[in-house]
């Protein structure tokens, strides 16, 4: 086993083992999944409600469609807000706190530090889509699921999981308190998803503009489409990310 992947895995650990004792990521899941498990609920009972009229359309939306992706959207949605407040200390109460030069006198490089921080953040939140995509799935035997499309959506809530955790890492590596990391993690997130939102309104559907925002390329996992553009855009976002988050740290070390 490489030093690389012991020191990586040891922050990671670490991170994960802080996420676990601070009373804010328990009390996100809880909301969260509270809010999610009703309005699964409603939409669940809409579904059943509309049972009658759709047996006379065959070939319409299913469960899948009417149900699952919808809630798997809601919890997109919900993201924008959670993933800033999980990640807003990953660096920055470091920082705050005066227990970052410990790290750097451990020897552990920053590429590592980022890098376990990140992962044990993308843990927690991949546990909580699971948690999420539990609900569904608890009804799979009664209900016929279209597991292409449910695979689909589910690969592009876990890549926009992973993107606004790169973001709101980030966001805390550069930032001085994590307040501040988390309102700028919400800015640039928001800003990427409606980025093409005025060239939308003049009428323009393609272009630079629209292959920036985050929302062009989550659209079609939800409806089922996988596309290999889309994915890619998702894993340039992460490593950019990364990459901006090490550096800032590395020329920290060096300032000492």
């Amino acid at each position: 086993m490489s030093g690389a992947f012991v020191n990586t895995l040891a922050v990671a650990r670490l991170e994960w083992r802080r996420l676990v004792v601070r009373p804010l990521a328990w009390v996100l899941a809880a909301l969260t999944l509270a809010w999610l498990a009703w309005n699964f609920t409603l939409l669940l009972g809409g579904f059943l409600a509309g049972q009658i009229q759709r047996a006379a359309l065959p070939g319409g939306p299913g469960f899948t469609d009417l149900v699952a992706v919808p809630l798997l959207g809601q919890l997109a949605q919900l993201a924008f807000l959670v993933v800033p407040l999980l990640t807003m200390s990953a660096i920055a109460g470091d920082r705050r706190n005066g227990t970052l030069p410990l790290l750097f006198a451990a020897g552990v490089p920053a590429s590592h530090i980022v890098l376990g921080r990140y992962l044990a953040v993308l843990g927690w939140l991949l546990l909580w889509l699971v948690l999420t995509l539990a609900m569904p799935l608890a009804l799979a035997s009664a209900t016929s699921l279209d597991w292409g499309k449910l695979a689909a959506a589910a690969l592009g809530l876990t890549l926009m999981l992973a993107a606004l955790a790169a973001v709101g890492v980030a966001s805390s590596t550069f930032a001085s308190h994590p307040a501040i990391a988390a309102a700028a993690a919400l800015i640039i997130a928001l800003a990427l998803w409606g980025v093409n939102l005025g060239a939308q309104m003049a009428g323009i559907n393609g272009g630079a503009i629209n292959w920036l925002a985050m929302s062009t390329h989550l659209q079609p996992l939800l409806r089922g489409l996988v596309s290999t553009t889309d994915l890619l855009w998702f894993v340039l976002l992460v490593g950019l990310a990364l990459a901006l988050a090490t550096r800032r740290l590395g020329s920290d070390r060096e300032r000492g």
